[in-house]
């Protein structure tokens, strides 16, 4: 089941949603397996991040633009983000390596 913690992004949001602030977004697809195995820890570090990092997902179906416009070739690709601008990112399904990317808005 998926949070409600977690925002949903779209092309047309993308900026207001993800300006100030660190944001943590997990670019993915409904047809893709390891995107959807990510999906519950995704959930779990916006519940555990709640007031520390926003924790967002974008469709990359729905929302091409900005999937180009990061560049993305492989999903899942998770993006940090502080205050708009790129902090480090992975790709594909490796647990510990979001939650390190998700700490970073601890330190």
């Amino acid at each position: 089941m998926a949070s409600d913690k977690v925002i949903h992004l779209e092309d047309s949001n993308f900026e207001e949603e993800t300006k100030t602030g660190y944001a943590l977004i997990d670019f993915w697809a409904t047809w893709c397996g390891p995107c959807v195995a990510l999906a519950p820890l995704i959930d779990e570090i916006a519940g555990n991040m709640d007031g520390k990092l926003k924790v967002c997902k974008l469709d990359v179906d729905k929302n091409m633009q900005t999937a180009a416009r990061f560049g993305v070739r492989g999903i899942p690709y998770i993006v940090l983000l502080k205050d708009g601008k790129e902090v480090d990112s992975v790709t594909g399904n490796d647990p510990s390596r979001v939650r390190a990317l998700a700490e970073q808005a601890n330190s």
